[in-house]
C-alpha cells in the first residue's frame, strides 16, 4: 500500500494526507492508519514546500484504516469535506498525493464502483469503498480524492494490482465515513463502536436464503440472526431466527450495512429494530453496548435412552443433553436439547453437515429441550421442502438447513 524501505535498521515509509481542519496555527491531517499509525516520528511536506518536523500522531482507527495527525505552522489552508452519498458511477474525480514521492501530484478518472465491501484490505474491519480508475500508486495512501469542484469524496486507501503499480482499480475510503471518523478521533482520540451482541447473516447469501425461506420469510434483503451471545446487549431482546429488517426506521439490505450503521452509533443509545419473528414483523428496542476489542463467540449449549429420530428420514440417533455431557462438550450445564449420538453414512443429516456431538435445540419454529420433543418435530418436517435446525457446540450455535434432495446448505 506505501512504499518503505530498511534504512539503518528503522523502517521508512512516506504516504499522503489532506489538512481538513485548521484551529489557528494548528492543521489537522486525514491519512491512513496504514501510512501513519505506526510511527515513531514524522515528517509532513506541505504542497508549498514546507517542511513540517515533529507532527504529533492525535488518534487512529485500523478498523476503517484511518489516522489522524496534527501539524503547527501558519497560512494553513484546510480542503472541504464533499458528500460521497450523491456519487454515482461516470463521475469525474481527481486523486491528489505523492506517489512514489512526486509531492502534490495529481491525476484523474472516473467512479467504477460504489459500497464495494468485503475486500480484504482491512482484516476483520468496516468496508465500503469507492472503487476509482483514476491513476493512484505508492504513495498515494491516505491522500484526498475530490470531486470537480474540488470537495473531498475520499480517502485513497489500496490498488488491486499484479505489479504493485497502477492497473486502473483503486479503492478509497468514503468521504462521508471519513469524515465521521475523523470527528471522533478529534474529539475522543480513538473510535469507540456500539455492538448488538449477535451472530450474523446477509438474507440474500445461498447459505442463509433457504433457511429464511423455511421460517416464512419470502424477502431477499434482510439480516438473519444466527445466535444471541450471552450477556450482550441483544440477550433476552433478539432470539436467533429473527431477521433485522429495518434499524431506527431505514430498511437493511445486508449484513456488511448493519454491521456498519451499528457501529457508527455510540454505545448507550437506544435503537429501534423492525424484527421479522415466527411469521409477524414487531419493533424491538436495544440499548447498545461497547463493542469489545475482540468479541467472544460463545455458545449456549436430561436422561433417558438414545432416541432413533426418524433414522430413514433424516438419519440421525438422539439422547437427551444431560449435565454430564454439556460438561464433555464444553457447553453450559444448563443447557436444554437433544444431543446427536450418531449420523448416517450418506444420508440427508450427513450431507447438510450435521455431526455427533452437536446439540439440537430448534426444529424450524419449534424449540426442542430433549429427545422426545425433537424426535416429534422432525417426523412432522417435510424434507423435500427442506427445513432449519438450530444446532449449538462449544463454538457457538447456528442454523443447518437440510434438505432430502442431498442439497447441502448450512
Amino acid at each position: 500500500w506505501f512504499d518503505g524501505a530498511p534504512f539503518g535498521g528503522e523502517q521508512i515509509g512516506q504516504g499522503s494526507g489532506v489538512i481538513v481542519e485548521v484551529d489557528g496555527n494548528t492543521g489537522y491531517i486525514v491519512t491512513n492508519n496504514h501510512v501513519a499509525g505506526d510511527a515513531d516520528e514524522m515528517t509532513v511536506v506541505l504542497n508549498d514546500g514546507r517542511t513540517i518536523e515533529n507532527a504529533e500522531l492525535v488518534g487512529t482507527d485500523p478498523k476503517t484504516d484511518l489516522a489522524v495527525i496534527k501539524i503547527e505552522a501558519d497560512n494553513l489552508k484546510a480542503a472541504r469535506w464533499g458528500d460521497s452519498s450523491q456519487l454515482e458511477k461516470g463521475d469525474w474525480v481527481l486523486a491528489f498525493g505523492s506517489p512514489f514521492g512526486y509531492v502534490g501530484s495529481m491525476t484523474h478518472g472516473i467512479v467504477s464502483a460504489t459500497n464495494r465491501t468485503n475486500m480484504g484490505i482491512i482484516p476483520a474491519g468496516y468496508e465500503e469503498f469507492l472503487q476509482i480508475d483514476a491513476p493512484i500508486n505508492p504513495g498515494n495512501s491516505g491522500g484526498p480524492l475530490t470531486n470537480i469542484h474540488g470537495e473531498v469524496i475520499g480517502i485513497n486507501t489500496a490498488i488491486a494490482s499484479r505489479t504493485g503499480g497502477f492497473q486502473g482499480v483503486g479503492f478509497a475510503i468514503p468521504s462521508n465515513q471519513a469524515k465521521q471518523i475523523y470527528q471522533i478521533i478529534r474529539e475522543k482520540g480513538k473510535v469507540v463502536r456500539g455492538w448488538l451482541g449477535v451472530v450474523i447473516a446477509s438474507v440474500d447469501e445461498p447459505q442463509t436464503g433457504p433457511i429464511a425461506q423455511s421460517l416464512g420469510y419470502d424477502k431477499n434483503s434482510g439480516v438473519f440472526v444466527h445466535d444471541v451471545l450471552p450477556d450482550t446487549p441483544a440477550t433476552g431482546k433478539l432470539k436467533a431466527g429473527d431477521i433485522i429488517t429495518k434499524l431506527n426506521g431505514k430498511p437493511v439490505k445486508d449484513s456488511n450495512e448493519l454491521r456498519n450503521r451499528i457501529a457508527m452509533i455510540s454505545p448507550g443509545t437506544e435503537v429501534k429494530l423492525e424484527v421479522f419473528r415466527e411469521g409477524k414483523t414487531q419493533t424491538i428496542e436495544v440499548t447498545l453496548g461497547d463493542q469489545p476489542a475482540t468479541p467472544d463467540m460463545i455458545g449456549r449449549a436430561d436422561q433417558r435412552e438414545d432416541k432413533e429420530a426418524d433414522t430413514q428420514q433424516l438419519g440421525v440417533t438422539l439422547n437427551n443433553l444431560t449435565p454430564d455431557i454439556a460438561r464433555q462438550l464444553g457447553l453450559p450445564r444448563s443447557l436444554k436439547g437433544a444431543v446427536i449420538t450418531r449420523v448416517l453414512p450418506g444420508s440427508t443429516a450427513a450431507r447438510a453437515g450435521l455431526t455427533p456431538g452437536m446439540v439440537i435445540t430448534r426444529v424450524g419454529n419449534q424449540e426442542v429441550t430433549n429427545a422426545d420433543e425433537a424426535v416429534e418435530a422432525i417426523r412432522k418436517l417435510d424434507l423435500k421442502k427442506g427445513a432449519a435446525l438450530y444446532v449449538v457446540t462449544r463454538d457457538g450455535g447456528r442454523f443447518i438447513f437440510v434438505q432430502s434432495n442431498g442439497n447441502r446448505r448450512q
